[in-house]
């Protein structure tokens, strides 16, 4: 009977799997597996990342983007340590990975080897399954249930492989496993459903609030919002599951939400949550009938006290609702909230189309609006850039990810490398902020290696914009903020890409079309003015403690210099 290298019949798993590429950075623990991987090179391509930590960030944007398992591989012991914020981000956001992770040899576990971690215990904290392969033999049937449980628990699923153990020839044997996922078609109980319509029908001033769960039921979600004449509020996460100039969406909500959105979710007498663990309770009704609509129960009620729990699929809960759900008259409360958000978009599109210096992130925003194609793909990085994006970048069919609820800095250039392999023939556009970039920048050499045409805006103040603005906002002076400057659009020419700093307004447009038009790897490297990142709502205590700031400011320097903010911002807010 044929025999095959145990790294063989992993690949072969993977590959019935529907796997089709790997994120990693080869190494000591992990040399018996890259050598199959290298043989099967054409079946399954191996992208060499510069740092394990964005292998693991790209599988799990991968894996967002297309909701299939995204893949990672890393040595043991430090490698395997620089996989953990990647994979503590795929928990988060619920996205399925799985991560092969080396070991020393197996006479050698337990020993202190050179090199040698508890692997077990570290990942314990994050992995939805977390084994070590005991045997060559068990290795197969291994892989087939840790990449089941990424699906079915919808996150990181790590399998420890001590390195000797792929070079171990085996014959094949009758299989304790397979690569068949089964679907469980989860709906509500009649009798919650039931009440959830009675619910409904008694509201006058339903507010619906939609996650990332509702993004496979943007149609069902359209057809109930207009069924009930109740107005639509985005989580961070859902931004681009209905177009943002839709006439029921009045945009996020919280710290980096709209005004409308804000007031809308603080009036309704009833809130809809669907598919979101919205967790910001400040920006909740104190006591308000709630609904919420999730597949999984155990999050029913985690971060609101609702009243009525509907344990089921989105989409198919979404169309019973429409269709049993008498239709509202009364569109006094949705009209109400739909000028206010038309007053809301002509303030951010006054302050976009400034063409004054200093560059401010709207401004940005705008330029990039102009060359981004209909079907784009969105990558994100976190800090005050989310808050621009977000407000100022209007997705009507594009797609967008980010570190949603670990919201980890360095998100952006990884899932603009795994949407660009995703999507090869769709523009893919990472947004950062200087401190986000700068944590990861290594690996846009790795988009030039493999010929990956993304383009990076970074917006460049020179400084952690957002941790700033926290530290105003608590009363404090600034500390340990400053980044100092830097070029990245040298740095990208350095790689072997393209480069464009722009400093002027009068410079924005035409760099960013030259960029856009180019087939290589780009950086545009943006130089921005300060501007604090604004809420929709100001609180009474964010006031209170951004002027215990700038009376801080005032007795030990004599002088007031707060973040410049332009009267279309304030406006704004």
């Amino acid at each position: 009977m044929f025999e095959k290298r145990t790294g063989e019949l992993l690949i072969d798993v993977l590959l019935e799997w529907g796997i089709n590429h790997i994120y990693g950075m080869p190494g000591d623990s992990i040399n018996e597996l890259m050598s199959d991987l290298r043989k099967r090179e054409a079946d399954i391509p191996f992208y060499q990342v510069r740092h394990e930590e964005v292998g693991a960030l790209s599988a799990a944007a991968y894996a967002k983007l297309t909701g299939n398992v995204g893949a990672c591989l890393s040595i043991g012991g430090p490698g395997a340590i620089h996989l953990l914020n990647g994979l503590y981000d795929a928990k988060g956001d619920k996205a399925p990975v799985i991560a092969l992770v080396g070991q020393v040899p197996s006479e050698e576990v337990g020993t202190g080897a050179f090199q040698e971690v508890n692997l077990e215990r570290m990942f314990d904290g994050v992995a939805v399954y977390n084994r070590r392969v005991q045997s060559a033999e068990q290795l197969p049937d291994l892989v087939n249930q840790a990449i089941r449980s990424a699906y079915v628990n919808k996150g990181p699923a790590v399998l420890i492989i001590p390195d000797d153990l792929s070079a171990v020839k085996q014959k094949s044997k009758p299989a304790l496993t397979s690569s068949t996922l089964g679907e469980a078609d989860i709906f509500p109980s009649h009798d919650t459903l039931t009440e959830a319509r009675e619910a409904i029908q008694q509201a006058e001033k339903p507010v619906i609030l939609a996650g990332k769960g509702a993004a496979h039921a943007s149609e069902e979600l359209l057809a109930f919002a207009e069924n009930i004449q109740a107005p639509i509020v985005l989580s961070l996460l859902a931004k681009g599951i209905i177009p943002d100039n839709h006439p029921y969406n009045l945009g996020q909500h919280g710290q980096i939400g709209t005004k409308p959105a804000y007031h809308a979710v603080k009036e309704t007498d009833l809130l809809i949550l669907i598919g979101t663990s919205f967790p910001y309770r400040d920006f909740l009704p104190d006591q308000t009938k709630a609904i919420q609509i999730d597949r999984d129960p155990n999050r029913i009620g985690n971060h609101y006290p609702v009243d009525i729990g509907l344990a089921g699929d989105s989409a198919k809960t979404l169309q019973w609702l429409a269709a049993n759900v008498r239709k509202l008259e009364n569109h006094s409360h949705l009209e109400k909230y739909q000028q206010q958000m038309q007053e809301w978009r002509v303030g951010v599109q006054m302050q976009k189309r400034e063409t004054t210096n200093p560059l401010v992130a709207p401004q940005v925003m705008h330029a990039l609006e102009k060359v981004m194609s209909e079907d784009a793909i969105v990558s994100s990085d976190v800090g005050n850039v989310t808050v621009w994006m977000t407000r100022f970048l209007p997705l009507v069919h594009q797609r967008m990810v980010i570190s949603g609820w670990l919201a980890t800095m360095g998100c952006g250039l990884p899932g603009a490398i795994a949407g660009q392999i995703a999507y090869p023939d769709k523009q893919v556009i990472a947004i950062c902020g200087d401190g986000g970039f700068s944590m990861v920048m290594q690996d846009f050499a790795t988009a030039v290696k493999y010929t990956l045409p993304i383009k990076v805006v970074v917006l460049n103040n020179s400084k952690i914009g957002m941790i700033q603005y926290e530290q105003e906002a608590m009363g404090h002076q600034h500390y340990a903020t400053e980044l100092g400057e830097m070029d990245f659009a040298s740095f990208a020419e350095s790689c072997g890409g393209e480069g464009y700093r722009v400093s002027q307004y009068e410079d924005l447009h035409a760099a960013m079309q030259k960029a856009f038009l180019s087939n290589k790897p780009a950086i545009i490297d943006v130089c921005i003015d300060d501007q604090a990142p604004l809420p929709g709502k100001i609180g009474y205590q964010q006031a209170l403690q951004y002027s215990k700031f700038l009376a801080k400011e005032f007795f030990e320097k004599g002088k007031i210099e707060p973040p410049p903010i332009r009267k279309a911002w304030k406006r704004l807010t």
